[in-house]
This record gives structure tokens, sequence and C-alpha cells, in this order.
């Protein structure tokens, strides 16, 4: 009975062997690749922090520049953060606030540049609230289809309501009353309760 049952583990080891033979450098690789798998996410993650980090030190400048009201400091200082952390939440933030000051400063060029670069380029968080306001910036320009154009591209539900009222101004401004109205009543359909749109009522 022993002899029998060392035969059979001398055939086992034997198949364990021959599977080794022809499957070892499989395996070796799968254990090569896991290994780089790992270490390369663990880079990635490194990197990850590291670019956060910087980028929310190059937005400092920004946030500093933003209470002076200084258009020209503002996009100064936003500038080498979008450029070295175009795809970062502080580059799409920045961009917002250069937008504003510009528009504040009546530059509506520059302002269009900043939103337009932050619906292109920016983070989704961002996109909504670029796309209408660089809308209300071509109204101001009186690109009045470019900026139905850009209200268009809208499939936020959270924007519907903004959206829906700035249509209205455009069509308003082109002189198509009967379609700002029905804009201005989606507008206060879609409006939540303390949506300042439901003012215009």
């Amino acid at each position: 009975m022993a002899g029998s049952y060392d035969f059979e583990e001398q055939e086992r080891l034997a198949e364990l062997k021959a599977w080794w033979e022809d499957n070892r450098i499989y395996v070796v690789l799968a254990v090569i690749a896991a290994i780089l798998t790992f270490a390369g996410w663990q880079a990635w993650q490194w990197w990850g922090v590291r670019a956060a980090e910087d980028a929310a030190l190059l937005y400092k400048p920004v946030a500093e520049a933003a209470k002076g009201r200084d258009p020209k400091k503002i996009a100064d200082a936003a500038g080498p953060l979008i450029a070295k952390h175009p795809r970062s939440f502080y580059a799409s933030e920045s961009a917002l606030i250069a937008a504003k000051a510009a528009f504040d400063a009546g530059n509506l060029d520059e302002a269009r540049k900043q939103l337009e670069w932050a619906l292109d380029k920016g983070v989704e968080e961002h996109r909504g609230v670029a796309r209408t306001r660089l809308a209300s910036v071509l109204l101001e320009q009186k690109k009045y289809e470019d900026a139905l154009r850009v209200l268009d591209g809208n499939k936020e539900a959270a924007f519907a309501a903004s959206v829906a009222d700035l249509r209205g101004d455009v069509m308003l401004a082109q002189g198509r009353i009967d379609e700002a109205r029905a804009a201005y009543k989606l507008a206060i359909d879609k409006a939540e309760g303390r949506s300042p749109v439901r003012s215009i009522a």
C-alpha cells in the first residue's frame, strides 16, 4: 500500500515538474507584470499627490490677486497654473476667476477666451458655470447665435433653469418675443424653490 502511495506521489511530482517546465516562463512573466503594475500604480498615485500639491501652491497667488480685483494680476497669476496643470480643478477655478475679473473690467474678449478654455479643457465640475457665463459674454457682445449654440450644449439638469433664462434673454435681445416668453416659462418650470430665476415670474 505504501509503495502504491509513493508511486502516486512521484507521479504527481513528475506532473508538477512537467507543468512547471512548460509554464514557468508565463508564471515568471505574470509575477513581473503584477509587480510592475503595482509599482506603476504607486508611482501614479505619488505623482498625482505631488501635482495636486503643486497646483494648490500655484493657486495661492491667484486667490491673493483675486482679492485686489486687478484683472492683469489675476491673469498673470493664473497663466502659469493653467499652463503647468491644465487638467486640475485649480486651473479651471483660476480661469473662471480671471474671466470674471476681465468681464467686470469690460474686457469681454479676455473673459470669452478664459471661459472658452474652461468649457473646453476645464474640469467637468466647472463646465456648466463656464457655459452660462460664456453665453452671457456672447450676449453682451451681441453674438446671439453663438450664445444660443453654447447654451444648446448644456446637458446638466442643474443648469436647465439658468440656461433657459439666458436663452430667453438672448431671444429677447433678438426681438423674438414669443420664443423669449416660452424660454422664461421653461426657466420658471425648471427652477427649484429658492432659485433666483423664480423671481422673473
